[in-house]
């Protein structure tokens, strides 16, 4: 009788499909940044907002809303940044 068992064998992973999969790895980290900045920017877009536009806002911004506006986001785009730093700090020191 023949042996077929050795023919049914799974062939080992191919450097390209070892690329293929870092790649695909890499993108789907890609996507997962994009989708962390649009909820950031969804995030912010809520809380600045709520507290910055008046109760019935009007077709144009005046200048204390505007103000209001571009310091809410500058605040939470430095605490952002400052957070993310830390983290970075601690996830270093973590390794070593």
């Amino acid at each position: 009788m023949a042996d077929f068992g050795s023919s049914f064998d799974m062939p080992s992973s191919s450097s390209s499909e070892t690329a293929d999969a870092a790649e695909l790895q890499r993108l789907i980290a890609v996507e997962q940044q994009k989708a962390q900045f649009q909820a950031q920017v969804h995030n912010f877009t809520d809380v600045c907002w709520d507290k910055c536009m008046p109760d019935k806002p009007s077709s144009k911004l005046d200048s204390r809303t505007e103000t209001c506006l571009a310091s809410c986001v500058e605040r939470f785009i430095d605490t952002t940044l400052s957070i993310t730093n830390r983290f970075t700090q601690m996830v270093q020191k973590g390794a070593h």
